[in-house]
């Protein structure tokens, strides 16, 4: 069995939600952990998680979207953690320098508010960080209690060892596949138990299927390639990233 703990899901990315729940698991990806990290879809959180039996949720807002939060918003982030049993993260969250400069300080104060939410509700975040590796290392710091994963992981060996530190795990996904990625570098370096699978969903198919719209089903080919890299057996990949992944969120139940 396989985990994409990392995917979004809509009715617009050309793929049915039904079909693509159908096709994942026709590739053995049997449990889905979907980011809702936009105002406007913490209520279809609830809606997909209600559907489908083998999807749970992470609720959040990214930090992209962090000029237009205000503290009512908070709120309803509350209210939605409350009520529903299958959100199992928070997150996306966290820093991004990349397409936002002018707001950092505003990104800090949303992400530092929502790290404080994950203590109050004893949940696991989801760490999104764009060309601000270090300064999200340092406000992680600041909560020691709370774990999480770093999505997209694609830093160096010396910053993953550092999460690794905090208790943190690395997820991987369709850009270890690329042909100019040094990510594999990084990962045969690293400890199985500190990995899990994602797609990214629509995002970043990996090859073969690179420049297509990204699917739950394409986990296995990034298993394979890191069952390469460690030069290990993509069975193996299955069992501890699904375990890694079971116990980060807490989906034993």
């Amino acid at each position: 069995m396989f985990i994409d703990t990392h995917m979004h899901i809509s009715n617009d990315f050309g793929t049915s939600p039904d079909l693509f729940v159908e096709n994942a698991i026709g590739a053995k990806v049997e449990l889905l952990i979907a980011s809702f990290c936009e105002k406007e879809d913490l209520e279809l959180s609830t809606i997909f998680v209600e559907k489908y039996k083998n999807l749970y949720a992470c609720v959040g807002y990214h930090p992209e979207v962090s000029n237009k939060i205000v503290e009512k918003d908070y709120e309803m982030l509350e209210k939605i953690i409350k009520d529903n049993p299958k959100i199992v993260a928070i997150g996306e969250i966290g820093l991004d320098y990349y397409w936002e400069k002018e707001n950092k300080e505003k990104q800090r104060e949303v992400f530092r508010k929502q790290l404080e939410l994950a203590q109050k509700f004893h949940l696991s975040v989801v760490i999104h960080s764009r060309d601000a590796i270090n300064e999200t290392y340092e406000i992680l710091k600041e909560f020691k209690g709370v774990k999480g994963v770093i999505h997209c992981f694609s830093g160096s060996l010396e910053m993953a060892k550092k999460f690794i530190d905090l208790g943190y795990y690395l997820g991987i996904g369709g850009v270890v596949t690329f042909k100019n990625s040094k990510l594999g570098n990084v990962i045969r370096d690293l400890p199985l138990t500190r990995i899990l699978l994602e797609t990214d969903s629509p995002y970043l198919a990996p090859e073969p299927v690179r420049g297509t719209v990204n699917e739950s089903k394409n986990i296995p080919y990034i298993a394979k390639k890191i069952a390469d890299f460690m030069d290990i057996s993509i069975e193996e990949v299955a069992d501890i990233t699904s375990e890694n992944a079971m116990q980060l969120f807490d989906l034993t139940h």
